[in-house]
Parts: structure tokens; C-alpha cells; sequence
């Protein structure tokens, strides 16, 4: 028995969210909560041949806590989406209160719940996870994740475009590393299981980066200021989420990138702030699932010059985005 919960389930990211998640046959009960339409998408999803019973709250009537009840993954794309212009830092003074706000609904109702933060700026929508679980004497470094699953997802679907092949894109795999904005998303394309050509000319190789590293502005300009990358997220956060669920129900040997809390594997943890010279709080690197939430964080392997200094130019904003999280919750509000 698996309860999965979308905060934010009537948006542009929630609603093909719900889809896929009412499609996961893991998935046997599926809750629904957003300010607006969450009873409306719950009784639409709950038409479709899946073993999943579908319900949707509102806030009045305690609904935030009702949906919380029992959740065994919480999945979180609420917030207003990036327009033409904004970066992810611009979201965060609207996107972190919600954020906030709906944390410190889990932390009380459903602090054990496996939470995984789609709403940007990730960076720093996790640490405010975290502190609120921190301040409510809940916090479990290991259940707290950060979905960077897009970024390996467009890292998989450019590296096989530029090979020529996308019936590639069910097996590239591309471990991708840091953060998820900018130039905090590093993709260790030496490590990719189906490497690039060797005689590809330096240019393209750099572009491909930076495609990975800043694709979300490719989805924002092509829709025009109708929004931002909401599909492609669903698709990786059900993907995330899948994986994680996997991980619950006791499949051993799921790794998958992802933005957490170091103290999570304190080993693992320290180990790579040593490889990173630099004693960050949080980061996205490959880890390994568990019933438990984070069993082991993996490394960066072998990297190549060019990849250190990627790894190198996204440690000052990762520094700064995780502090703006911490100081959102920690400094009292006015």
C-alpha cells in the first residue's frame, strides 16, 4: 500500500504529475491538494483503469491535513512557474512561502512521508524544507530530496541528438551533478554510458552543455510567456517519484541523482565535500535508494579537467541559493 501526495496538483506541472502517478500501479492511493480545481482534477483522474483510489482537498476544512494523512511520498510542484526573463531566483520571494507553508503542513501530519521538492528555486526550496522539519524536531535528512531528475532526463534526450539516434534516449544515461539551476547543473558527459564521438569539435560539445545546463529558457521562450517547462517536469518528477516508491517497497540497487542534505550519508557526505573542497550543506550527486530513503551518496567519479571546473563554477551560487533557503525560515518574519 503506497498513498503518494501532489501539493499543488491543479497546475501546470500537478495535473500530468497526478496522470502519471495515477498511472504507477505502485500507487494505490493518490491525494490531491491545490488552492483552487484539486477536487475537480481528482474526480477526472479517478475515471481512469488504475488500481488507485483518487481524492482532492481544498484548504478550507483542514484539507491540507487530510490529504497529509497517511502519505507515504509527498511531491511538491506548487508555485507560480518561470516566465520570459525570470530566472529560478526570481520565483523564490512567492515560491518560498508556499513552500514554507506546505512543509510545515508535512512536518506535522506526516513527518515520515519521503518528500520530493519540484518547486523552484530547488536550491534553495529544499533547505526550507528542511529548517521547517528542523524547527518541528522532525527532520530526517534521508526523506528530503530535491528533484534534479529533469536535468538528467534533457542531459539523456540532447546527448542522443547529437548522436544522431533518439531511440538512444530509453538508455543514455548522463549523471548529472550539482544543482538544478544555470550553471549549477553540471552533466558529466565523460561518464555517459553511450559516449560522444571522439572527434567532436569542442564547440559542440560546449553548446550541448550549456543546452542541458539552461534548456528550462528554451521551454520558456518557445511557449511565449504561456509558461514554463511543465510536461517534461511531470514526466521526470513521476519518474523520480517511481523510483523512489521502488526504493520503498524494497527493490535494492536504485541510484538516481538527486539534490539532498549531505548529513544523509555521513560518510558518503564527507567524502564529497572533500572532493568538492568545499563544505556545502546540500547537493545533487548520485544516490542510492533504499526502504529508508537515501542508503548511500555516491561521489563524482572520475571527472575530466573540464568537468572540475564546471563542478568548481557551481559551488558560489550553490553556497548562495542554499543560504537564502536557510535564512528565509530561520530570520523571523516581519
Amino acid at each position: 500500500m503506497v498513498k503518494a501526495v501532489v501539493l499543488g496538483a491543479a497546475g501546470g506541472i500537478g495535473q500530468p504529475l497526478s496522470l502519471l502517478l495515477k498511472s504507477n500501479p505502485a500507487v494505490t492511493e493518490l491525494g490531491l491538494y491545490d488552492i483552487v480545481n484539486a477536487p475537480g482534477v481528482a474526480v477526472d483522474l479517478s475515471h481512469i483503469a488504475t488500481p488507485a483510489k483518487v481524492q482532492g482537498y481544498l484548504p478550507p476544512d483542514d484539507g491540507l491535513k487530510k490529504v497529509l494523512t497517511g502519505a507515504d511520498v509527498v511531491v511538491i510542484p506548487a508555485g507560480i512557474p518561470r516566465k520570459p526573463g525570470m530566472t529560478r531566483d526570481d520565483l523564490f520571494k512567492i515560491n518560498a512561502g508556499i513552500v514554507r507553508d506546505l512543509a510545515t503542513g508535512i512536518a506535522t501530519t506526516a513527518p515520515k512521508a519521503f518528500v520530493l521538492v519540484i518547486s523552484n528555486p530547488v536550491n534553495s526550496t529544499v533547505p526550507i524544507v528542511a529548517e521547517v522539519f528542523k524547527k518541528h524536531g522532525v527532520f530526517d535528512p534521508k526523506r528530503i530530496f530535491g528533484v534534479t531528475t529533469l536535468d538528467v532526463v534533457r542531459a539523456s534526450t540532447f546527448v542522443s541528438e547529437v548522436l544522431g539516434d533518439l531511440s538512444l534516449t530509453t538508455s543514455v544515461t548522463v549523471p548529472v551533478v550539482g544543482g538544478h539551476s544555470g550553471v549549477t547543473i553540471v552533466p558529466l558527459l565523460s561518464q555517459s554510458s553511450h559516449p560522444l564521438p571522439s572527434g567532436l569539435q569542442q564547440s559542440t560539445v560546449d553548446d550541448l552543455i550549456n543546452r542541458i545546463q539552461f534548456g528550462g529558457d528554451e521551454v520558456v521562450k518557445a511557449k511565449d510567456g504561456a509558461g514554463s517547462a511543465t510536461l517534461s517536469m511531470a514526466y521526470a518528477g513521476a519518474e523520480f517519484a517511481g523510483k523512489v516508491i521502488r526504493a520503498l517497497k524494497g527493490e535494492k540497487g536504485i541510484v538516481a541523482p538527486t539534490y539532498v542534505n549531505l548529513a544523509a550519508d555521513k560518510v558518503g557526505g564527507e567524502a564529497l565535500k572533500k572532493e568538492l573542497g568545499k563544505d556545502l550543506e546540500y547537493f545533487s550527486a548520485p544516490v542510492e535508494l533504499g526502504p529508508n530513503g537515501v542508503e548511500k551518496i555516491n561521489g563524482l567519479g572520475k571527472i575530466t579537467p573540464a568537468e572540475t571546473v564546471l563542478v568548481k563554477a557551481a559551488l558560489p551560487d550553490l553556497a548562495t541559493n542554499i543560504e537564502k533557503g536557510v535564512t528565509f525560515v530561520q530570520v523571523p518574519k516581519l
